[in-house]
């Protein structure tokens, strides 16, 4: 029985190698309908470095990205463009040294099925060096000198050593750490901060390496000679300015000065400051620069400059006024006519009390500008024309009137019989020409002088 089975299966082998083939057929189509291959360039992909020794460093690698071309069923396609990270490609850098290496790119991708075709590019150009550290003094460079009668000490650096560490061929071409302190016009001590650089042998600054720490403190002594002496100038003032004027600042340039004497002594019996001239602020209105000498004792001379300025700030006291003005019109055509109610108007004025003492009822025009306007009742607000200089209008109350506008008053003709031309029974009465209101006087209002006035 066994024979006749195996002499079956030999003659029916054909049958069922053909039907498998076409079971396998009708799954690839059936799944190929409901799931297309699709074939496409991913997008790039960062190429990652790996395998990289401690004692090495990265100086290039080019390129950075790689493309893959592959294939694979639309719904993979659609899951690696919603998580990239399944796509990778790197290269190994295990075991290489310092130099250029061209290296193969490897990558993986992490779903099947999926048939790879390309990838581009192949090979990635790196370049390694040698991480090395080495040990400098810090040099101080000091640009300018204090004052005359003042000397500079030795100076102090903390840290004075620094370590530089960075690619072999970087680190060699350090010659010197270096730092610069100015002590221009330095008088006393200077404690301060600075960072330090990586110098060449030509003097280039080196960059690409790394300076621990980058900063180091500096300390520079700085100390009066026998003899010399720094104190303050006191200006000192007589006087007072004008009425309606006041001070609003003395200061003077430099604020300190340097004295000298061969007598240690006569400096040193000389308090804390020296005065100069005595300046008068008498007729002082504006503000003035000075050119003042010193009261020294004899024996004793100013170092450097031989006077000081004197900047003296003065400005007007402040005021206010209150004034009734009359309110009148512009641009309204002579066949209208306006009536203003209320007729007048209050302003407030500020503005320097010098200023204010010359104005008078002519100094102001309060005008509304009915331009354009039509029959009719309008709230206007006034304003000022032709304010004086340095005064500012507070305010104009009340801050609106209200104007009417109406015809103006025509006479009434009467024709007489037999005659061909009107004549009025009546003369003409025609309206006079509206005058100002006259301008009550009024003493000015003023702020209250402030305490201490001159």
């Amino acid at each position: 029985m066994l024979r006749n089975l195996l002499s079956w299966l030999r003659r029916n082998l054909g049958t069922f190698l053909l039907a498998f083939l076409l079971s396998v057929m009708v799954w690839i189509s059936a799944v190929s309908a409901s799931d297309p291959i699709v074939k496409d360039t991913f997008q790039p992909v960062p190429i990652d470095l790996i395998g990289l020794s401690s004692d090495m460093l990265l100086i290039d690698s080019r390129p950075t990205v790689a493309r893959l071309t592959f294939s694979t069923p639309s719904t993979l396609w659609d899951q690696l463009k919603n998580d990239p990270s399944k796509v990778k490609t790197w290269v190994d850098l295990t075991g290489l040294g310092a130099g250029q290496h061209i290296l193969p790119v490897h990558w993986k991708i992490d779903v099947s099925p999926v048939r790879f075709i390309q990838i581009d590019p192949e090979t990635v150009q790196v370049i390694l060096d040698s991480l090395i550290m080495r040990n400098f003094p810090v040099e101080l460079v000091v640009n300018g000198d204090p004052p005359l009668g003042y000397r500079k000490g030795i100076p102090t650096v903390s840290p004075d050593q620094v370590s530089v560490s960075g690619p072999e061929t970087q680190v060699m071409k350090v010659a010197h750490i270096r730092t610069t302190l100015d002590i221009s016009g330095q008088r006393e001590t200077k404690e301060i901060t600075l960072p330090v650089e990586a110098i060449s042998e030509t003097g280039d600054v080196i960059d690409n390496v790394t300076v621990t720490p980058r900063t180091v403190k500096v300390t520079m002594p700085i100390s009066l000679e026998g003899g010399y002496k720094n104190v303050v100038v006191k200006v000192v003032t007589q006087g007072q300015v004008p009425a309606g004027y006041r001070l609003t600042n003395i200061s003077v340039t430099p604020p300190n000065v340097t004295i000298f004497s061969a007598d240690p002594l006569l400096v040193n019996n000389i308090p804390g400051y020296v005065e100069t001239k005595s300046l008068s602020l008498n007729g002082l209105k504006e503000d003035t620069d000075f050119r003042l000498g010193l009261n020294l004792p004899k024996g004793v001379t100013l170092v450097g400059e031989q006077s000081v300025l004197v900047q003296v700030g003065v400005a007007p006291i402040e005021g206010s006024l209150t004034v009734n003005l009359p309110v009148e019109t512009l641009g309204l055509p002579p066949n209208l006519a306006a009536l203003i109610s209320p007729a007048t108007v209050d302003v407030i004025l500020t503005g320097p009390l010098p200023v204010l003492d010359t104005l008078t009822a002519g100094s102001f025009r309060v005008v509304v500008n009915l331009t354009g306007l039509e029959q009719g009742i309008y709230q206007i607000k006034p304003v000022i024309d032709l304010a004086p200089d340095q005064i500012n209008v507070v305010s104009i109350l009340p801050e609106t009137v209200e104007v009417t506008i109406a015809p103006a008053p025509t006479s009434t003709p009467t024709l007489t019989p037999g005659r061909s031309t009107p004549v009025p029974i009546n003369p003409p009465t025609s309206t006079p020409t509206p005058r100002p209101t006259p301008i009550p006087t009024f003493p000015p209002t003023r702020t209250p002088t402030p305490k201490g006035r001159p």
